[in-house]
């Protein structure tokens, strides 16, 4: 898993919230637009491959899959 998927996935747990909005999120790629624009395609992939739930009004939350993962990375850092 790459460093930013690592970052994107453990913000939940970071801010200490169920559900971030898309800007929260953003935060992973500090100010940079371009490593932003990439938050917003690995965001995206999360969703399609199961790991974040898009909550609507640009807001997401971890999955089970997610946490899962999410947790296992904490363990393991």
């Amino acid at each position: 898993m790459d460093e930013l998927t690592k970052r994107v996935l453990g913000s939940f747990g970071h801010w200490g919230k169920d559900s971030l909005d898309l800007h929260t999120l953003f935060e992973a790629g500090g100010n940079d637009p371009e490593a932003r624009t990439r938050v917003f395609d690995t965001v995206e992939r999360l969703v399609r491959e199961g790991f974040l739930e898009e909550l609507g009004n640009d807001f997401y939350s971890l999955t089970e899959k997610g946490k899962k993962t999410a947790t296992e990375r904490k363990k393991s850092s």
